[in-house]
């Protein structure tokens, strides 16, 4: 154990320096080495909300949007079923979270029964892949039918929905820059978002908040007065508020046509630019959504389309031609601010369900300079006691752990940064603990040091036999922990995660601090003096 090669001497000192290097920057000011190369030592450590302040958010989805939009296609369904059936019913509707109707002549009730449960034979899948029924059909002898879905179906709906939803919030966030946002699931329909050193919430919560749902409709001209005359939408159209104000001042109704000609799901890229000294927004359809925008500029030339975000009209050009290239051109009274946002929600996606905030506060960032300063002199008191008791102990000995210490808290500062990992208050308490910790290894080997020495064995040979017998229970006591600190990774959140991420690092850097580091020195100090007797 005490015989280390040249090259294994090199690694060593590399490591080491390697991570003074890399922990450096967290001791100078913010962003001075955000020019740097990514390749060299520039980054600093990421600090958690409670740390640096921010946004905390608690988000709901509205689930019941969802199910009712599934009740409405159940109804299509239906109502195509009977059709093409020619079945005659009366009263299709959907009341009471249930689809319901009769059928005029209620000796068809048999027959209508199995029609509708074929129509609805394993339409969905449950947990294990497997299929199930999603809709449970209810008859009576009347020939009066209810529709409801399964209970196992409106959890699977519900459950896809938070999971889109969380997948849509995070890809919105990503796009502001934000780093090392959590964003995780909240019981049954609820969404927890923190935002660590963001400075602007409420534009945070403008872009959560919209459902950006885009569509493209044609403006039906050819009713639009009639229907302003009197006061009725004709069957297949719509009125859609304007974001443009009339002539009155006040926003227009725009009568549109009900089908969608090419939804937002379609488009694959959307950037904020400028046109006319103008900001716009250009957007670029897939190759489906091409060929359907191509088709739909090309048989409407002369007439207006108009582009409905969250059931707002913010623009109707007219169709001066036909659009070919699967891209286009969204227009309207936004501010550079506003297309930027509207070229980040059309990129993100559209959230299957509207979303309601609940709850928020804002972290302020002098509660996580108190924390900061406190956990600062926590490890300091800590980090000093433990320096004396080395060296009270174990001499010249000590002072070698402690040496191998400092190089310790280096390296788990060098890792955290070169993660990227974030601090929170939980973190800096697993680096306090790692502090006590990172000694306990050399505590072993030197413990048992004094026994062979105190056994008349040898300074070479005490060191020796020391390192070889204190090894193993070394390997076992640190693994027993890093198991349990993964495991803490795996199954916790938040706060939980953040202490066993500085944890597994302590662990991991003490035994290299402890069986390399305070060894080479040891032996580099043996070779150099040939003591006749350990001063330990």
């Amino acid at each position: 154990m005490i015989n280390i090669s040249t090259r294994n001497r090199i690694l060593i000192a590399l490591v080491c320096v390697l991570g003074l290097l890399y922990a450096a920057p967290n001791f100078f000011a913010k962003d001075t080495f955000s020019n740097w190369p990514s390749w060299l030592p520039g980054q600093q450590i990421n600090l958690g909300l409670d740390l640096q302040g921010g946004s905390h958010l608690l988000l709901e989805v509205d689930t019941n949007t969802v199910i009712a939009e599934r009740l409405s296609g159940v109804e299509d369904s239906v109502r195509r079923l009977l059709r093409s059936a020619k079945i005659k019913y009366k009263g299709l509707g959907v009341r009471n979270l249930a689809v319901v109707f009769s059928t005029r002549d209620p000796s068809l009730t048999e027959n209508v029964e199995t029609k509708l449960a074929e129509e609805f034979k394993a339409s969905t899948l449950d947990q294990f892949g497997s299929p199930t029924r999603e809709v449970y059909v209810e008859a009576a002898g009347d020939g009066s039918f209810s529709l409801t879905l399964t209970e196992e179906a409106v959890s699977a709906r519900i459950d896809s929905t938070v999971a889109q939803s969380i997948e849509i919030i995070r890809r919105r966030i990503d796009e502001t820059g934000t780093r090392e946002p959590t964003i995780q699931r909240q019981g049954k329909e609820r969404i927890l978002v923190q935002l660590p050193g963001v400075d602007d919430p409420e534009r945070i919560k403008k872009l959560l908040g919209k459902t950006a749902k885009l569509n493209f409709h044609m403006v039906d001209e050819v009713n639009s007065q009639s229907a302003s005359l009197r006061g009725s939408v004709p069957p297949g159209s719509m009125l859609v508020p304007s974001e443009d104000a009339g002539p009155s001042g006040q926003p227009e109704n725009v009568l549109v046509r009900k089908r969608v000609q090419v939804g937002g799901d379609r488009l694959v890229d959307a950037q904020a630019t400028f046109q006319d000294n103008q900001p716009v927004v250009s957007f670029r359809f897939d190759t489906v959504g091409g060929r359907k925008f191509a088709n739909t500029t090309k048989g409407n030339v002369g007439k207006r389309l108009a582009i409905v975000l969250d059931k707002k009209v913010i623009s109707a050009p007219r169709v001066n031609e036909p659009i070919l290239g699967g891209s286009g051109i969204i227009s309207g009274s936004f501010t550079v601010q506003e297309a930027q946002d509207l070229a980040l929600l059309l990129r993100a996606g559209a959230l299957p369900a509207p979303i309601t905030i609940l709850e928020e506060r804002t972290v302020g960032p002098g509660l996580g300079q108190d924390s900061i300063d406190a956990g600062q002199i926590a490890s300091i008191i800590g980090l000093i006691f433990v320096l004396i008791y080395m060296i009270l102990s174990y001499g010249i000995f000590g002072v070698m752990a402690n040496i191998a210490l400092f190089f310790n808290i280096a390296l788990i500062l060098a890792l955290l940064s070169a993660l990227q990992a974030t601090l929170t208050l939980p973190g800096i308490a697993g680096i306090v603990l790692t502090i006590g910790m990172a000694v306990d290894a050399n505590v072993l080997v030197f413990e048992r040091i004094r026994e062979e020495t105190a056994n008349g064995r040898t300074p070479i040979s005490s060191v020796d036999s020391g390192y070889r017998r204190a090894i193993t229970t070394i390997i076992d006591a640190n693994l027993t922990t890093l198991i349990a600190a993964v495991l803490l990774f795996a199954f916790g959140s938040g706060p939980i995660k953040g202490f066993a991420v500085t944890l597994s690092i302590g662990i991991l850097t003490s035994m290299f601090t402890a069986i390399m580091v305070t060894r080479l020195l040891i032996v580099l100090w043996l070779r150099r003096v040939r003591p006749i007797k350990l001063p330990i």
